[in-house]
């Protein structure tokens, strides 16, 4: 498994959001994934990539969260959570999806 993290420098979520995919991989198994972050300095590089927004998850080159919207804007993103919409998901989120992947 290969799991991503593309962002941009002007959302700060994409820290957190790696913090929380890490604790995420530990708990459902993958603890021996390492988490590679990719930052975008140009609407160039967001096109060439799988980009929905700072920060984007990506495992195994998918984004883990589809929205059906890609962007070479340097944007951020916005998921929605049970607590409304947030920059990044929950680790609880996190799981869920990891576990569907399973």
């Amino acid at each position: 498994m290969k799991a991503v993290i593309l962002h941009i420098d002007e959302c700060a979520n994409w820290a957190e959001a790696g913090r929380s995919l890490r604790a995420a991989l530990d708990a459902t198994g993958h603890g021996d994934v390492p988490i590679t972050y990719t930052l975008l300095d140009s609407p160039d590089e967001a096109e060439q990539v799988p980009f929905a927004g700072s920060p984007t998850i990506l495992i195994d080159g998918a984004d883990l969260f589809p929205s059906g919207g890609r962007t070479s804007d340097l944007a951020c993103r916005v998921y929605k959570t049970p607590d409304g919409l947030a920059g990044r998901p929950t680790r609880e989120q996190l799981e869920q999806a990891l576990a569907a992947r399973d």
